[in-house]
């Protein structure tokens, strides 16, 4: 490790030095990627400076300790270099978290797909309220979030909802929410009060910006026609709705929200662009997708990844074992404790991987 660190060292004192030259804002990109690296090599500079004056201070008390005739002095010593040799693998653990370098990917915005599956209506409502859970997150974090494409249903559920959400580090919180997400409780539509199992998938895709992808004209076909569903004012009045087929690929996208036919090929080119972006990220990250398996998920659609179950107030993530008794809490958007253990278990094979 401390090789590493030195070496790491190294690189921080040319990047500080890279950083003053007034060419490198000429160039954007490089831009960004210099900064990011520099303010994660500083946070792990700052860490490892830490552990050193550490070392440095159990070294010198010991010396202290030793070497002094003064009994009161060496009692005074003894309990320093005691606190010192407890500060010291904790901030070994802290440096080994730090050198897990960060995936760029984890700043992107994203696009959210969320699908109802097995359990007709019941399930479509079950996809509404996880629509209104991730809502209701992302406003008390200040991100925004915008819906691209909607099937709403006639009782207020969503066969399928897509949304985008920006700000702050929105992939990096929200990556390991992909999956199968299963719900058991008694649905609005049983006069029996049975206990009915539907799920819902939900897709957590890196949202593509416009330089990392190019979507020629002449692999495109577009088509426009009249929007469906439950209601609303320009259903069936206006060719608004557009439909998007990538032709090498078959990817097709529909967007039928906006009463304007230019937004919603607008949208319908945000989403194509970052599934295109998916499936390219998929080929050349084979052996990283691999890594995620093991961990706490592949982002696998077809994998459960999690139970909510009403009547008991429960919540359980199958692939960290995290059962949660506030149900009622998490579907207000209390969903930081969930998100934050994901992350911390995800580091931790992370961190297992690396010593092996």
């Amino acid at each position: 490790m401390h090789d590493r660190l030195q070496r790491l060292k190294a690189r921080f004192m040319e990047l500080e030095t890279e950083i003053q030259n007034p060419d490198l804002v000429r160039d954007p990109a490089r831009y960004k990627d210099t900064m990011r690296e520099h303010a994660y090599l500083s946070n792990l500079m700052e860490e490892y400076g830490n552990y050193v004056k550490i070392e440095e201070g159990i070294r010198e008390t010991r010396a202290l300790a030793q070497e002094t005739d003064d009994h009161d002095l060496r009692e005074m010593a003894k309990e320093e270099l005691r606190e010192l040799e407890l500060a010291l693998p904790a901030s070994e653990e802290r440096l080994k978290f730090l050198l897990i370098p960060p995936d760029p990917m984890e700043e992107k915005n994203i696009i959210m797909e969320i699908r109802g599956g097995t359990g007709g209506e019941e399930a479509a409502l079950f996809a509404a309220d996880l629509y209104r859970m991730y809502v209701r997150y992302a406003e008390t974090k200040g991100w925004k979030y915008e819906v691209l494409s909607s099937n709403e249903t006639g009782l207020g559920g969503y066969k399928e909802i897509t949304f985008s959400i920006s700000g702050k580090y929105v992939y990096g919180s929200l990556r390991y929410e992909s999956g199968v997400h299963r719900v058991q409780r008694v649905p609005a539509t049983e006069a029996s009060g049975r206990i009915h199992t539907s799920a819902v998938t939900v897709a957590v895709l890196p949202e593509a910006e416009e330089t990392e992808i190019t979507i020629r004209q002449e692999d495109l076909r577009i088509d426009v026609m009249r929007a469906g569903g439950p209601g609303g004012q320009c259903v069936n009045t206006t060719d608004s709705a557009v439909r998007l087929t990538h032709l090498p690929t078959g990817l097709v996208v529909i967007c039928q929200d906006e009463k304007s036919q230019i937004k919603n090929k607008a949208k319908a080119m945000r989403v194509l662009r970052t599934r295109l972006f998916e499936l390219e990220e998929d080929k050349k990250n084979a052996e990283r997708a691999a890594n995620r398996k093991s961990q706490v998920g592949s982002g696998d659609r077809s994998e459960r990844i999690r139970t909510y179950n009403f009547p008991q107030n429960r919540l359980t993530d199958h692939r960290i074992n995290l059962t949660l008794y506030k149900l009622d809490l998490v579907m207000q958007g209390d969903i930081g404790e969930l998100v934050e253990a994901l992350a911390m278990s995800a580091r931790e094979e992370q961190l297992k991987a690396q010593a092996g």
